[in-house]
């Protein structure tokens, strides 16, 4: 007569000088049953593992020790995050997996992952010389992942999530003086590049902010200016185009990056005379110009690519005697300016282009710094007088 199995058990048997046993996880696509085995010097120890076996499926995790981290992310990559981020941050988190994570974590069993592992791994590429920010995008595409797993009941937590991030500190970044702004666009003058100088500066845009304005976005009557597209440079995924990049024209990810601009009635005039030299540049281009609607476009009227754009900013900064500038510096320059002048910080934040203004104040509070002080000596004054 045989023994009957204790609660937990499931099937536990003996194998030479091993005990084994074995667990159901259900059926394949194909109706064959799937099962788990486990085995131990002693019959306690495979009954143990059997109960947390039961345990994990009973909480939705489909144990699997075999699926290393590599397998896991390269099925990530090729299912799961295709369609759920851009394709130019999709390129990013390809290349993250590629350099780093499959290199330090690949080979090893993505149920083994531990917190200890990673903390461990962040330090290492610190101790590299990369910097946090760096070190913070690596632990950011993994966290992703993870989180896939968690879902799916590969693992039952997120080792990614609960490691430590690495500390980063702002950067307080170069401005540019009003004296400075000035002899900018003194140099730029006659220069068709003058006018995406003026937006970036007075507005804080990005360079592909700027690029990717449309005229249809333009309404002269109410002086407004959409800003809802953005030019950039992704891979070509098309292998028979022969080309590594390509530009494209695509829409702003938030709501909050998707503004409205109140135009200057010396901005309209400026944008007037922009859209006649447009017209002679077509003109000129004939049956090679190809519309895309864009108030700043190359001499065939197609996207222009963003690096370009701050290779010539960069040499426009020379002939000022600026020295080396990037445009993205232009944004800081110009949100430095409109504090500078008194304007309320929810409005830079609206102006920029920022998911809250918190954001604004992290970036930008240090720029506050005398505003607070004068407002303190103003209330002393008050309660306490000269």
């Amino acid at each position: 007569m045989s023994r009957r199995r204790s609660n937990g058990e499931d099937s536990v048997y003996r194998d030479g000088d091993r005990w084994r046993g074995a667990i159901s996880l259900g059926y394949d696509a194909n109706g064959f049953r799937v099962r788990k085995k486990v085995s131990g010097r002693t019959r306690t120890e495979v009954v143990a593992k059997l109960r947390k076996l039961r345990q994990q499926l009973d909480s939705g995790v489909i144990p699997d020790d075999k699926l290393t981290v590599q397998a896991f992310l390269d099925r990530w990559l090729a299912i799961n995050l295709p369609g759920s981020v851009a394709e130019s941050t999709e390129d990013d988190y390809v290349d993250t997996v590629r350099l780093h994570l499959g290199p330090a974590l690949g080979r090893q069993r993505l149920a083994k992952l531990t917190v200890a592992d990673l903390d461990k791994l962040w330090k290492a590429k610190r101790d590299a010389g990369y910097k946090p920010n760096s070190v913070r995008i690596v632990r950011t595409v993994l966290r992703r992942a993870l989180g896939q797993a968690q879902r799916e009941g590969i693992i039952s937590r997120n080792a990614a999530a609960l490691s430590s991030p690495p500390r980063i500190r702002a950067k307080e970044g170069r401005t540019l003086t009003v004296e400075q702004a000035r002899r900018l666009l003194d140099a730029a003058a006659g220069y068709r590049l003058r006018p995406r100088v003026v937006l970036a500066l007075a507005y804080g845009m990005r360079r592909g902010e700027v690029l990717g304005l449309h005229w249809s976005a333009l309404d002269w009557n109410a002086r407004t200016l959409g800003v809802t597209h953005g030019v950039k440079r992704i891979k070509d995924r098309d292998p028979s185009s022969g080309r590594k990049t390509r530009l494209v024209v695509s829409e702003l990810k938030t709501p909050k990056s998707r503004r409205t601009l109140s135009l200057t009635p010396q901005m309209v005039a400026m944008f007037r005379q922009h859209r006649v030299h447009q017209a002679e540049a077509q003109m000129a281009a004939g049956t090679l110009w190809q519309d895309h609607g864009l108030i700043f476009a190359s001499e065939v009227g197609t996207p222009m690519d963003p690096d370009n754009f701050s290779h010539s900013f960069s040499r426009l900064c020379e002939k000022a005697g600026l020295g080396h500038w990037h445009p993205h510096e232009l944004r800081h320059s110009g949100a430095s300016l409109m504090l500078a002048q008194g304007t309320p910080l929810h409005v830079v934040s609206e102006v920029l282009g920022h998911a809250s203004i918190a954001i604004t104040k992290d970036v930008y509070g240090h720029l506050l710094e005398g505003d607070k002080r004068a407002a303190a000596e103003s209330m002393s004054q008050a309660l306490f007088g000269a």
